[in-house]
């Protein structure tokens, strides 16, 4: 369960980012109020919490992550 929020995260992050890229508009500051707000901040530091958690999928056997998206 905890793998699948932390990818939902980090396709939020994602879609983000590519907004800033394409776009110079970045979704999560303008929804939460700037980014140097609170609920802003707080998005950015789940995102990259999630980056770092989903770092340990790279060293995961196939079998075990598979095993682990079912349960």
């Amino acid at each position: 369960m905890l793998d699948r929020i932390a990818l939902i995260l980090l396709i939020i992050g994602g879609l983000n980012w590519g907004s800033i890229g394409i776009f110079q508009f970045d979704l999560v500051a303008w929804i939460c109020g700037g980014q140097t707000g609170v609920v802003s901040r707080i998005i950015y530091t789940l995102v990259a919490l999630s980056a770092i958690w989903c770092i340990s999928l790279l060293f995961r056997e196939r079998k075990e992550i598979h095993t682990l998206s079912e349960a």
